[in-house]
């Protein structure tokens, strides 16, 4: 899928889960939302864009994929 396609959704996501949760509290639930309903090549895209700068992902989407990258470093490192 289109990178500008996958920050564009991922972006919605994340304000409806800020509207929800409040900006303090949203990214781990984008963090599940993406590991629920995304397949793992949509989020090892996005993940990687943001490695690479990120430039147009909302901050607490940022954060959420922070949080899927440190779930799947720790999940390698125990296997």
């Amino acid at each position: 899928m289109e990178t500008r396609r996958l920050i564009s959704m991922a972006n919605q996501i994340g304000t409806f889960f800020e509207s929800s949760y409040g900006s303090d509290e949203a990214a781990r639930p984008v963090a599940q939302h993406l590991k629920s309903f995304w397949v793992p090549a949509m989020r090892r895209e996005l993940i990687e864009y943001r490695r690479q700068g990120g430039a147009g992902l909302t901050e607490v989407v940022s954060e959420a994929l922070e949080i899927l990258e440190n779930e799947q470093r720790s999940e390698h490192s125990t296997t």
